[in-house]
């Protein structure tokens, strides 16, 4: 195993987030550099994924490196047969970094264990996705100035959010207050409701998206109902379009709220959201380059250029 792979955000410390953090305000300034010259990155993606793979691809060609992998894992051979133990070390006699999104919980971490290449985890099922964590830290500390002392609202679906769950990882090192809003079918996990037990993280449950909730908030961070995550369509459909925010229920929001989602979104932000300089979606995407860019030359072991 490789120990600079990056599998869960629970793997690394406050001290190296930050560093990851410093590394994509390094790279938002210096975008294009050849720190990859030479270097072949594999991105595998055995499930879909738009923002999240072209964003690696990105942070790879910006930093010159070259890209290799599928985006279907219907035209692998994994379509054959083959198993991922097989695919893992195949691979890994092609590149110098794998980047791997799977539909398994535990996928990531089994990869880490058959090769000594690398390894990020760019999501694996219902589990972790610590790339979006980071440059959710990174779009957090760039509209709030800060991390410490935050006041979180995260709705939506909190139990297959992989997301919210790094995101929750990540911001107990930072003394938040969290608020947790979503249908009694889709609540935080107990697991993770003991984290915040256990750090003494103040936190309270919500299944009203309230005017309360909002207005005391500094991050909303709005999620996806995954129609994928469900093997019952008749409960998806009761809990899709439970929460919806709307640009009239902003109206007496605090000046620093900035709208986070992790993509793609459905109906859970209205379009007449996006024009409310609240809004901060978008360019949270964009800060993904940046952080992948971190998380990839950390992972090589590549120092940048000091400032």
């Amino acid at each position: 195993m490789n120990t600079n792979s990056l599998v869960s955000i629970s793997d690394i410390t406050k001290e190296e987030m930050l560093d990851l953090l410093e590394r994509a305000s390094y790279f938002e300034a210096h975008p294009n550099s050849k720190l990859l010259d030479g270097r072949v990155a594999a991105t595998l993606f055995f499930e879909p994924s738009t923002r999240t793979r072209l964003s690696f691809e990105t942070a790879v060609n910006r930093l010159g490196g070259r890209v290799i992998g599928f985006s279907d894992a219907s035209t692998s051979s994994t379509s054959k047969g083959e198993t991922l133990k097989d695919t893992i070390k195949m691979v890994s006699n092609y590149a110098d970094i794998i980047i791997m999104r799977h539909f398994l919980e535990g996928a990531a971490r089994y990869a880490t264990e058959v090769t000594d290449v690398p390894v990020v985890n760019a999501g694996d099922g219902a589990n972790q996705h610590p790339s979006q964590t980071m440059l959710d830290l990174y779009s957090i500390l760039k509209t709030q100035g800060k991390l410490e002392g935050l006041n979180i609202a995260m709705v939506g679906d909190l139990k297959y959010g992989r997301t919210v769950h790094s995101l929750l990882m990540a911001m107990r090192y930072f003394n938040p207050v969290f608020h947790f809003v979503s249908s009694p079918q889709l609540r935080m996990p107990q697991e993770y409701i003991d984290v915040c037990r256990r750090e003494g993280i103040a936190y309270t449950e919500h299944t009203e998206f309230s005017p309360e909730v909002i207005n005391s908030a500094d991050i909303l961070y709005m999620t996806r109902v995954q129609r994928e995550r469900f093997s019952d369509a008749m409960e998806y459909e009761k809990v899709k379009n439970l929460y919806t925010l709307r640009n009239a229920m902003l109206a007496d929001s605090k000046p620093n709220l900035r709208v986070l989602h992790p993509l793609p979104r459905v109906n859970e932000i209205d379009r007449d959201v996006d024009d409310n300089p609240k809004a901060y979606y978008f360019e949270q995407a964009r800060n993904g380059v940046y952080a992948r860019q971190a998380i990839i030359t950390r992972a090589l072991g590549i120092q940048i250029p000091p400032k």
